[in-house]
């Protein structure tokens, strides 16, 4: 069987971002529409789709990183700020972004809070059965076109 490590990033995310759009919970707010992704972002994104996108980014990046809370996971969406004539500095990207993605997949149940032993400190969002399960599918749904445009996968 076919797992999410097995397959390119790109085409799994294009994949899950369309699995997400049938799913009610995941949905962009209303402010979507008018929100940069980071400080390091001069305007909004431009495409359509662009919140479930990013949600099937996070799920992909629980899954291959999990544990990981909202704090981490802005910052693997940040980039370099432009600061004039000096330096460049790296920058996390929105973390009201990264929190409000997290709550809506575990609204789904696709994700959920590991805790220490005595239960009382969140370590980070983890998958479920559910989420690996829909992280798979998607990954075997595209092995077939995954190999085409890949020619070396086909060893594995």
């Amino acid at each position: 069987m076919t797992t999410y490590h097995d397959v390119p990033a790109d085409l799994l995310i294009a994949e899950l971002a369309t699995r997400l759009q049938d799913m009610d919970q995941v949905s962009p707010p209303e402010w979507a529409d008018y929100v940069k992704t980071g400080s390091h972002r001069e305007r909004p994104p431009v495409q359509d789709d662009w919140w479930y996108v990013r949600s099937a980014a996070v799920l992909r990046k629980v899954g291959l990183m999990g544990p990981i809370g909202a704090n981490h996971m802005a910052q693997q969406f940040g980039g370099p700020k432009d600061r004039g004539v000096k330096q460049n500095r790296a920058v996390s990207g929105s973390r009201k972004i990264a929190r409000t993605i997290l709550q809506q997949l575990s609204a789904c149940e696709l994700i959920d809070s590991k805790h220490n032993l005595a239960g009382t400190v969140n370590l980070g969002k983890i998958l479920t059965g559910s989420g690996q399960s829909i992280l798979d599918d998607a990954a075997h749904a595209i092995r077939g076109s995954a190999e085409e445009r890949y020619p070396g996968l086909s060893g594995f």
